[in-house]
């Protein structure tokens, strides 16, 4: 009990000093501060009604003027932790399938904000995304969940880099910079989602106007951003973005998106704005959740980072069945083509930070051979239709693609 007890003043003494090296968050909610070097096109706070007002008339446009075939396709991508072994088998799938098109749009959160660059980019990046996610580079991590627990109590900010600023600091080259920014000319769009934290809003980042400001600066930019919509609190270290407003330097805290948007097309405000929306009329609009939006019932043991996953793992999943939801409707008001896919409810899925080798392997090929068969979208309806069908009775053998009916096999009497 004691030595708990000093752990938990050398946790709050720790914290404190933290805190106290940072520079304080901008003032006011709505402010020029941005990263020094870049104007207001690189960001947008998800509720800034006038910069929305100011930058969607050229954004959309862009997004219209690049799709040449006449077919404007959209993809997010969801986070999802672990799960996002699920969209990278699901992009490498559609790939080897020749049934992967030039999205004109991609947006990610999270694992999703890892996966969008390469999404965007095209399957001539699909090695480079094996390279950088494969499972000898995902496994394992978070390390010992109670040193990863206690690491994270004492040092928030991290002792030095933590595993994910390394595994993001090795895939986001200079390459990758150069080949986005050639991109976001055209007019396409990659955006990925942190949460501000000070703010507690969501913050929309362009990473194609990242990009186009080139350069080392940009790479370390682009990274940053990621690594910030990855941070699982309580799992990694929270980001630090340094802005500028011209006047004074600011720090924001910044962790993973998912905390306040699990998926998004647009940003919120856009709903109120409907504007430009009607540009996207006829789109086709993908989006793969890389986790389960049912499940079967598990037991919870009662421990504390079981409470603590389990917990934020069941905030996540409601609030990406609310984005679904809202998607379902613009897509019904605007006429555009809605397809999903995730996880099914039978596949048998663990914690979503059960990084496994064996685990991301066989969620890979998963969802790899559903893609390359044919059988990975599905409408909302299905999707759900299928999800409870599961729910019966618990998986039995190897689950069935999400296009397909589960394989139930009948209670015993």
């Amino acid at each position: 009990m004691r030595q708990m007890a000093i752990l938990l003043l050398l946790a709050m003494m720790t914290l404190s000093g933290c805190v106290a090296t940072r520079k304080p968050a901008p003032p006011r909610l709505i402010s020029g501060a941005v990263p020094e070097g870049y104007t207001t096109q690189v960001r947008l706070l998800a509720s800034d009604v006038e910069l929305y007002d100011k930058r969607s008339p050229g954004f959309f446009k862009g997004i219209r003027d690049s799709a040449t075939d006449g077919s404007i396709d959209i993809l997010a991508l969801s986070g999802g932790g672990a799960g996002g072994a699920f969209g990278v088998g699901a992009l490498t799938g559609l790939s080897r399938a020749h049934n992967r098109p030039q999205y004109e749009l991609v947006t990610g959160v999270s694992v999703g904000a890892l996966l969008a660059p390469f999404a965007y980019l095209g399957p001539d990046w699909d090695d480079a995304m094996l390279q950088a996610l494969g499972e000898d580079r995902t496994a394992n991590l978070l390390g010992p969940p109670p040193v990863t627990l206690f690491s994270r109590l004492l040092f928030p900010r991290g002792v030095g880099h933590s595993k994910l600023y390394k595994l993001v600091d090795g895939f986001v080259t200079p390459a990758m910079i150069e080949a986005v920014a050639r991109e976001d000319a055209k007019g396409r769009r990659l955006l990925v989602a942190t949460t501000d934290l000070d703010k507690q809003e969501t913050v929309i980042w362009n990473l194609g106007a990242v990009a186009a400001r080139g350069g080392e600066v940009a790479r370390e930019t682009f990274r940053d951003v990621l690594i910030a919509s990855a941070s699982v609190p309580g799992m990694f270290p929270p980001t630090l973005i340094h802005v500028y407003d011209g006047e004074h330097h600011y720090d924001e805290l910044h962790v993973d998106g998912s905390v306040t948007a699990p998926v998004f097309i647009m940003p919120l405000i856009a709903v109120l704005r409907p504007g430009q929306l009607s540009t996207l009329r006829g789109a086709n609009l993908y989006m793969i959740v890389n986790g389960q939006v049912h499940r079967f019932p598990k037991t919870t043991p009662v421990k504390t980072l079981t409470v603590l996953t389990s917990s934020f793992g069941a905030g996540l999943v409601f609030k990406t069945r609310e984005a679904i939801a809202d998607t379902v409707e613009f897509s019904q008001q605007y006429g555009v083509d809605f397809k999903i896919t995730s996880i099914p409810a039978d596949y048998p899925m663990n914690s979503f930070i059960d990084f496994d080798g064996k685990h991301l392997v066989s969620l890979f090929h998963y969802a790899a051979d559903c893609a390359e068969r044919g059988q990975l979208w599905v409408t909302p309806e299905q999707g759900l239709r299928r999800n409870l069908m599961a729910h019966r009775l618990p998986p039995s053998g190897p689950p069935a693609c999400p296009q397909e009916d589960p394989v139930i096999t009948p209670a015993k009497p």
